[in-house]
């Protein structure tokens, strides 16, 4: 249940029209409101996730939030630094109330950064997850509405740098799950250090999102698919679950389309992966397929 509820009720919806994808989850969230986890239970799976590898975590202080970041205790400096950008978390109580804190219910891009192979990553989380939604700066239009505001973009661009530096890393590669993934395209426009952005499951494209699955539009939200002329040089992979009914794969190819035929992004589908599943065990194996061509 917990999963579910994470991203699919990252979305806002009418309240008098809620899409039957939305529809159906929200029965089942609003059903099971009971077992789910407190934001302390949740923050302690993550320490508990990050202590596992010998991560820890730390606050970033950008702009008018704290962003929470988890990483290697010991810090060996290299070139290149991946940096996973998480969703949208536990956004949606149901399709028209938000919910009191948007700390993930299970993280899944911190599971990602976990599963990379080799190299070196770290995790870094949107705005008032993991850090207590009562903090000044943390209103719920951060994780609604305006989940993808330019104030958000800024400060995970600080966040970034930030990450860069204490790694004395040269070249980024950003991986964003869910609307970290829109996250992870704004704040790699206009940059020149970053070799690689990937999504998972991304929402690249609001715009086509919301009236596709027939919700408010994103208002005060920036749109990656607008930004595709600054995006044309950077090497790029969008992976989409062929089951995914949160962000399918029309998503993606509305944000492809807008860039010239000869530069488009790959979007690459993994056909019996949705939203969720099962992107954390074939990680690895994605990881290592798009280093073996990045390295030809």
């Amino acid at each position: 249940m917990g999963l579910a509820a994470g991203e699919v009720m990252s979305q806002t919806a009418s309240a008098s029209v809620l899409h039957p994808v939305l529809a159906g989850l929200g029965f089942l969230l609003l059903s099971a409101c009971a077992s789910i986890s407190s934001p302390q239970e949740r923050a302690q799976l993550a320490d508990q996730l990050s202590q596992s590898r010998g991560w820890q975590s730390q606050r970033l202080h950008v702009g008018p939030f704290q962003l929470v970041s988890y990483g290697p205790k010991r810090i060996v400096p290299d070139e290149a630094l991946t940096v996973y950008i998480e969703g949208d978390g536990f956004s949606w109580i149901s399709g028209s109330q938000p919910s009191l804190d948007p700390t993930p219910i299970d993280p899944l891009a911190l599971r990602l950064a976990l599963a990379q192979p080799a190299g070196h990553a770290v995790y870094l989380a949107r705005p008032c997850q993991y850090v207590g939604a009562s903090l000044p700066g943390c209103d719920s239009r951060y994780w609604t509405n305006w989940r993808f505001a330019p104030e958000v973009i800024e400060a995970t661009r600080r966040a970034v740098n930030e990450l860069k530096q204490q790694h004395g890393a040269q070249r980024l590669t950003l991986v964003g799950y869910s609307g970290g993934g829109a996250v992870a395209a704004l704040v790699a426009v206009g940059r020149h250090d970053v070799q690689s952005l990937v999504t998972v499951a991304g929402n690249l494209d609001h715009r086509a999102w919301t009236t596709m699955q027939r919700i408010d539009p994103l208002a005060g939200s920036l749109n990656p698919a607008d930004a595709s002329s600054a995006l044309q040089g950077v090497a790029q992979w969008h992976w989409v679950g062929g089951r995914d009914r949160v962000v399918p794969l029309s998503v993606a190819q509305s944000y492809a389309a807008r860039f010239p035929a000869t530069q488009r992004p790959l979007v690459l589908v993994e056909a019996a992966n949705d939203h969720r599943c099962c992107w954390v065990q074939d990680w690895p194996r994605l990881w290592s397929g798009m280093a073996r061509v990045n390295d030809e």
